[in-house]
């Protein structure tokens, strides 16, 4: 199964991609499990609902690749918890780095930051948009892992991201 996991920061279009993606390759695409862990919260969150917001993503990712046909989209990944435990907290729990450090993803689409924000009551920093598009770009950077920069309105966001899974596809079964 090739897996794909859409990165980056707030208000950039991650889960509208997920789902386009997932159904126009008629699979499954893992929500981002903070939405509805936050959203049930009733007292700001702490360090440790980091943690576990990370072993429910883990887990809603394993629980979606059973259904998975071929490709799986992932809305969020142990990147985007570990810089928003450092932002947050200054510091990311080692069970979270060493969950980064296995993920075998094939490609990760970096969301840019040129889409109009979206005010939601859990996003919390819409004047650093660019602070931490670059920072999720050092760290794919670091990482040495394969990504591509997807940027432009919603449609245009869709086709480079059509464009690069197909790639990836022909790359892994040039048959198809």
């Amino acid at each position: 199964m090739l897996k794909v996991a859409i990165t980056g920061p707030e208000s950039t279009g991650k889960s509208t991609l997920s789902v386009q993606l997932a159904r126009h390759y008629q699979t499954v695409w893992v929500p981002e499990y903070a939405r509805s862990y936050v959203g049930n919260l009733d007292k700001p969150y702490t360090l440790a609902d980091i943690k576990a917001i990370a072993r429910g993503q883990l887990a809603l990712e394993q629980e979606a690749q059973q259904g998975a046909k071929k490709l799986l989209f992932a809305d969020t990944d142990m990147l985007v918890l570990k810089i928003w435990s450092e932002h947050a907290f200054g510091q990311c729990p080692a069970w979270i780095q060493e969950k980064l450090a296995q993920q075998e993803y094939n490609l990760y689409l970096l969301m840019g930051v040129d889409l109009p924000w979206e005010p939601d009551p859990q996003r919390e920093h819409p004047h650093l948009r660019q602070f931490f598009y670059d920072w999720y770009k050092r760290e794919l950077e670091a990482l040495g892992v394969p990504f591509v920069e997807v940027q432009g309105q919603q449609q245009d966001r869709f086709n480079v991201a059509r464009q690069h899974v197909d790639a990836l596809l022909q790359q892994h079964d040039p048959l198809s």
